[in-house]
């Protein structure tokens, strides 16, 4: 089932009909999905831990991107378009099937590009665990509106809060701009963080990946989420950067965090004196946390 749409889903604004053009993000109008996995590498609230008889999340990696980024892990599926197209049937019977294996929750990865389908297939069935909204942050308003009572966790990064590094890394300029506006969205729409026995079953975890020599970039995102959300946001540091595609021949990507710049980091966190902070250690930046989406084989049926 295909939905004809002139699309500004994204805040690339694009305008077109996707049953005739691909988007900037690489999409037309059918979903089209990298891979299905349980994912045991997400924060433990979100995967589980060892306390919470850890069965993983329920990832569903969707192919394209709304942002260009030059040191994409997952670029195979997000610039490079692998994946396989499927039908929102398809999409609805993969919620099932994950809940059927134990999933902790259903962990849309990259999905907003296919918020319609999303939703037409939620109506289809809906899982009775938590639906995670796994995102970039480069979100509109409106589309985060149209999500209201779907999802129940936003699990999003806040990348940039520099506007150079965003157009340069990730050709998107109005990103520290959009990210504002969209983390007081979701957080309009999901007041409160509840956890439950280890796992989260409702709220917000904003994510931030440590990039080489971008440190101040980082602080004035942490004094941002202080300013606009309080020191009881969850917060989830990444130091899992790993050069690859574009960044391997960049003059700064090209390099792994620095752990003066991680422990900078690590100090300020303190400073704002935050309360749920994830922070990984430098061991984390190896490429084997990173799915491999050339292998097809799959335990899910789609």
């Amino acid at each position: 089932m295909n939905q004809k749409t002139m699309c500004n889903l994204c805040p690339r604004k694009c305008n077109i009909d996707r049953q005739k053009l691909a988007g900037f993000c690489g999409a037309n109008n059918t979903l089209k999905i990298g891979k299905v996995m349980l994912h045991y590498f997400e924060e433990p609230i979100i995967s589980g831990d060892d306390s919470t008889e850890k069965q993983g999340s329920g990832a569903i990696f969707f192919s394209h991107c709304s942002l260009k980024c030059n040191y994409c892990q997952n670029h195979e599926i997000s610039s490079g378009g692998l994946g396989k197209e499927i039908s929102i049937q398809s999409l609805a019977n993969l919620f099932k099937q994950l809940e059927d294996k134990g999933a902790t929750n259903i962990n849309l990865v990259s999905p907003t590009h296919y918020t319609n389908q999303i939703i037409e297939a939620l109506k289809i069935y809906r899982p009775n665990i938590p639906i995670v909204w796994n995102t970039s942050g480069y979100e509109t308003i409106e589309t985060l509106k149209k999500l209201k009572g779907y999802i129940d966790i936003y699990l999003t990064d806040y990348k940039y809060s520099n506007s150079t590094l965003a157009k340069e890394y990730s050709l998107a300029e109005n990103y520290p701009v959009v990210i504002k506006d969209a983390l007081m969205e979701m957080r309009a729409q999901l007041p409160e963080d509840i956890i439950e026995k280890g796992l989260m079953k409702k709220g917000i975890i904003i994510r931030h990946m440590l990039l080489p020599n971008a440190t101040q970039n980082a602080l004035d995102i942490f004094e941002n989420i202080k300013n606009m959300l309080g020191e009881n946001t969850i917060i989830s540091v990444m130091s899992q950067y790993t050069p690859c595609f574009k960044a391997i021949k960049h003059d700064v990507l090209k390099n792994k965090i620095k752990p003066i710049e991680y422990k900078i980091c690590e100090n300020y966190l303190k400073k704002y004196n935050f309360k749920n902070v994830y922070l990984q250690d430098l061991t984390s930046a190896n490429s084997k946390y990173t799915p491999d989406f050339k292998t097809q084989k799959s335990d899910f049926d789609y």
